[in-house]
């Protein structure tokens, strides 16, 4: 039997400072950054039901295509969602905005064709338990497609990372750890891997802890593999 997981407190998350900051900042990054581009990329040809992690204000909400049939997206922080759902009655596609965590996502089994994660598993506070309940949700076969921070390539900027989430980091930008090898928590939370590219942002001038960036798709496996039984 499906068990689904328990719910959390609306407020389970609560950085009203950094969402206002946030709000602020994503839209100037999408409008001068170039990053409703890398949205575009990320939801290009999605399609059915999808559930978004994460959804921040969101800004994801304007890229999806038509064929996708309905997005359920999950928000923790009461300030991000309320701003989310304005975003929602704009959008072309149907989207649903409810309080929930990575870590116990309150939606049932493969109850969906594809998840999407976009600047967020860099702040999830348990990274292999969200990656076990997004591969819960997906229907077996469905695409996990992701827009990340991620461990930088050279050691300098890597060594800044590390000192950077070990200190004031996480305090000013709401629990964001910079240093995860995204790349390698998905595929070992058992993700079948299909292709990723590395960039950063922005792509001239110095580089922050937050520059070094992955966006790709990986896939749960059409097997029966138990995890439906995870939550």
């Amino acid at each position: 039997m499906r068990r689904r997981s328990a719910p959390v407190p609306r407020d389970a998350v609560h950085h009203p400072v950094f969402a206002r900051f946030y709000a602020r900042m994503s839209v100037a990054a999408d409008l001068k950054g170039g990053v409703a581009d890398h949205r575009d990329e990320l939801l290009s040809g999605l399609a059915g039901r999808v559930v978004e992690i994460g959804a921040g204000n969101g800004l994801n909400f304007a890229h999806y295509p038509p064929a996708v049939s309905e997005v359920t997206a999950i928000e923790p922080e009461r300030n991000l969602r309320q701003l989310a759902a304005g975003a929602a009655l704009r959008a072309e596609v149907p989207v649903d905005v409810v309080p929930g965590t990575a870590e116990a996502l309150p939606v049932r089994s493969e109850a969906f064709d594809a998840a999407v994660t976009s600047l967020v598993l860099c702040t999830v506070r348990d990274l292999p338990r969200a990656l076990a309940e997004i591969k819960r949700v997906l229907k077996p076969g469905g695409e996990l497609r992701f827009f990340e921070h991620t461990r930088a390539p050279g050691r300098v900027l890597a060594t800044a990372q590390r000192a950077a989430d070990r200190t004031f980091w996480p305090l000013l930008f709401g629990g964001c750890h910079t240093a995860r090898d995204t790349v390698a928590a998905i595929r070992g939370a058992g993700f079948e891997l299909e292709t990723y590219r590395r960039f950063r942002i922005p792509e001239k001038g110095p580089q922050l802890p937050s520059s070094p960036c992955v966006l790709g798709v990986a896939r749960r496996s059409a097997a029966v593999d138990g995890s439906s039984e995870a939550g």
